[in-house]
């Protein structure tokens, strides 16, 4: 998930920097001159939306690569500061002059309750006083590379419908491997079919970009705070509204990798319903009938957390451990039913399609893509990977 504030949404002391006239206007439902908030708004080609909680050791690289970038529109950088209790808000004044003089508009705002409301609620706050027509998502933690907003915001014009993305070199080098392999190199087919994967959104959060239609269709942020998913449950609403994903295939952000990151205070266990649920939702309520492939110990967690008209659905485990096959089927011990469903447990090659892959992505050397290829087998078709 994404990095930035965290915590516990909670009451609290009200935002101590009053809405600008613009907002106040907007907020009160007051009639817009000519002249006034809508054209103010399209004077704003891309606004930066950037929660801030105690970020402070990031944040002058993070500003410096702003003021660098090439793109030659009309910027805005809107933060909000979630309650830090460090210098974030001095240091961010700091540099409000420079970013003006380069003609970046900058609003600040934030609050100062014994509790930071979580980055949901830092990342809704930063949206809304903004006046963008497209949202750059940044995360205070992370840094841009100079062609960042230029490169997306042609894609985003391209896609006004969509969540674009893009490469990312992540620091410290090889602190999580095989995940950013995969946020590189997946295809554009499989920024949509490797939607239900534990890696989560296809596109990761801080390198989002996408109009500001497109943000208001969808909806806000969750605003749960610290342990919820935000960008995992904002991902899913925008494929559920008809959404596109799509990712500029260049390298345009440091995505740092820190243990004070939001995304370690979110529980597996909540990913995992989610992701259950979804997967229930788009595919297997679709699906007659379907094969699990992993007899193992993901396979039959996926098969006991379905319900049980569901589970009637499944038809077999399929494997290539020898010893799990030999068994020749899964009992399921828990169950209610009498006798206890028994489910056939195949080697893969005697398994008929659907399938839903429960095996790690990257992790069997090339096998488990082997064996799926030798099946000549359509991923978003003929198998999802759920793992």
């Amino acid at each position: 998930m994404s990095s930035g504030p965290s915590g516990d949404q909670g009451a609290g002391e009200e935002a101590d920097i009053k809405p600008s006239k613009r907002l106040r206007a907007a907020e009160d439902g007051a009639q817009a001159p000519a002249g006034g908030v809508e054209a103010e708004r399209t004077r704003v080609d891309v606004s930066i939306i950037m929660p801030v909680y105690n970020a402070a050791c990031w944040l002058d690289e993070c500003l410096q690569a702003i003021l660098d970038q090439d793109f030659n529109g009309i910027m805005e950088l809107s933060v909000y500061d979630d309650a830090s209790t460090d210098d974030s808000r001095d240091l961010l004044e700091r540099w409000r002059k420079r970013l003006e003089a380069r003609g970046i508009s900058v609003v600040i705002s934030g609050h100062h309750s014994d509790q930071p409301r979580g980055v949901g609620y830092a990342k809704n706050q930063a949206a809304f006083q903004s006046c963008g027509q497209y949202l750059c998502f940044q995360d205070a933690d992370d840094i841009m590379f100079p062609q960042r907003v230029r490169l997306q915001y042609e894609a985003s014009v391209l896609h006004p419908d969509s969540l674009i993305g893009c490469g990312v070199q992540r620091v410290p080098e090889g602190s999580t491997e095989r995940y950013t392999r995969w946020i590189n190199t997946i295809t554009q087919d499989q920024l949509l079919t490797q939607v239900f994967t534990s890696h989560g959104p296809t596109v990761v959060m801080p390198t989002w970009f996408c109009s500001r239609r497109w943000f208001q269709n969808v909806g806000q942020f969750d605003e749960g705070g610290k342990g919820v998913p935000e960008d995992l449950l904002f991902f899913y609403q925008s494929l559920r509204r008809g959404g596109g994903v799509a990712r500029v295939d260049q390298c345009l952000l440091i995505y740092r990798y820190h243990e004070t990151a939001a995304t370690h205070s979110v529980m597996e266990e909540t990913i995992w319903k989610l992701r259950v649920d979804f997967l229930l939702e788009r595919v297997l309520c679709k699906w007659e009938s379907f094969t699990i492939w992993n007899a193992g110990k993901q396979g039959r967690k996926l098969y006991r957390c379905l319900s049980p008209a569901m589970q009637k659905k499944v038809k077999a485990f399929c494997d290539v451990d020898e010893n799990k096959i030999q068994k020749g089927f899964y009992t399921y011990e828990e169950s209610k039913e009498r006798p206890k469903p028994k489910i056939p447990v195949l080697h893969y090659k005697d398994a008929s399609c659907p399938f839903i892959i429960c095996v790690k992505l990257d992790m069997t050397g090339g096998a488990l893509e082997e064996n799926l290829n030798s099946l000549q087998l359509r991923e978003g078709t003929d198998y999802y990977h759920f793992n």
